[in-house]
């Protein structure tokens, strides 16, 4: 099964095609072409996601991106197409609120022969709606074009299974155990899901608050540092760690003994204000506060988790969202884990495959290609910003 995957949820427009050989979860998967295009630079002005911005960058670079990754699995045959009246209104009309990508898509179908693809796989939520709808609707005006069926997929499925996926041993999902915990951690989620099987999804924790990734994003923008801040935190207090310096704030550690599995990082942004207010920060400052906050969420997070494996009696633990990157909280899971003999298979997802990705969609759409629909019967498909794994 050839399987084109849409990723338009946040700041990163990103297509992969995929080859799915096999039932899925057992099916190996070979990875045909891949295209991202990331705002970051975009948005660095505004320390943060600006969403119209990200919708209006999303419909202008998805169809060179379509081209780029179609291209590069060599799927692409150069022929004059004349497309069907009727379709190319249906199309305009799709597209109505994206005109300029409704003629550049229609120039593109144009050119090419149709492409041999099984199923299209697009996120439809959790994310910036404005920006979702970009994704939507161009999967179901491709799906049209080429006649293929089309299944909506959910982001955070796709970083559970991101998690588990092995490019370089044997391009596979791992053989997990179930019951097993996932802790999803970005810039817009911090969750802990119980998994109770392929597709089973149970929220038992979460942030009543900021999102962890979010944090990140504030605090350094609090001490002067650019977007997206969770790099920039990170380094910053890996050379605090490595220079030994003293703690500049003796800063919180919220919910931690809460008695549940929900977090705060809110409260914990709010006393970095506090601890800078007023303050001509130096280098050396701005380092040991970066390791003072870190060394604060790591141990959140590790808590809760901790916690969250034990009342499930879970031996497996995944780990996935843009925030999975960061090297420190890498090491101190896995630290604990194995000091405390814990009989615990912890997942992190490999680089690249952390931060928004279509790949993570293309599995995804595996797990969920029973459910897709035929390209006329996609009206059905919303964007939902706030999509719940767990619903």
């Amino acid at each position: 099964m050839k399987i084109l995957s849409i990723e338009t949820s946040c700041d990163e427009t990103a297509i992969s095609l995929v080859e799915a050989t096999g039932e899925f979860p057992h099916a190996t998967y070979e990875i045909l072409g891949d295209a991202l295009w990331s705002q970051v630079d975009i948005h660095r002005e505004y320390g943060g996601v600006f969403p119209a911005l990200a919708k209006r960058e999303h419909a202008a670079v998805i169809v060179s991106l379509l081209e780029k990754c179609l291209t590069e699995a060599g799927v692409l045959e150069r022929e004059q197409i004349e497309i069907d009246t009727f379709l190319e209104t249906e199309i305009q009309t799709l597209l109505t609120r994206e005109p300029n990508l409704a003629d550049t898509l229609l120039a593109f179908a144009g050119k090419y022969s149709r492409v041999e693809i099984d199923l299209i796989a697009v996120t439809s939520g959790p994310g910036l709606e404005p920006a979702l709808w970009v994704g939507v609707n161009f999967a179901r005006a491709l799906a049209l074009l080429w006649d293929i069926p089309i299944v909506p997929t959910d982001h955070m499925e796709g970083h559970v299974l991101a998690s588990i996926f092995d490019a370089d041993l044997d391009d596979q999902l791992s053989d997990i155990t179930f019951p097993a915990v996932s802790l999803l951690i970005s810039g817009g989620h911090t969750e802990l899901i119980k998994m109770t099987d392929w597709g089973q999804y149970e929220k038992i924790g979460q942030t009543r608050d900021d999102a962890v990734g979010e944090a990140y994003d504030k605090v350094a923008r609090l001490v002067g540092l650019p977007y997206p801040g969770g790099p920039e935190i990170a380094a910053r207090a890996k050379l605090a760690r490595q220079e030994n310096l003293p703690p500049f704030a003796d800063l919180p550690t919220p919910m931690l003994h809460s008695g549940d599995l929900d977090m705060s990082f809110s409260g914990l942004k709010t006393a970095v204000r506090y601890a800078v207010a007023d303050q001509e920060l130096s280098e050396t400052d701005v380092k040991a506060l970066a390791r003072d906050f870190e060394d604060a969420v790591t141990t959140v997070l590790l808590k809760k988790t901790k916690e969250a494996v034990e009342q499930t009696g879970s031996q497996t633990l995944i780990v996935g969202g843009g925030v999975s990157a960061n090297q420190y909280l890498r090491q101190e899971f896995n630290k604990y884990f194995l000091e405390h003999a814990l009989d615990v298979e912890i997942y992190f997802p490999q680089p690249g495959l952390s931060t928004d990705n279509s790949i993570m969609i293309a599995l995804a759409g595996h797990a969920r290609a029973r459910q897709a629909l035929a390209p006329r019967g996609t009206d059905i498909i919303r964007a939902d910003g706030n999509k719940s794994l767990a619903a």
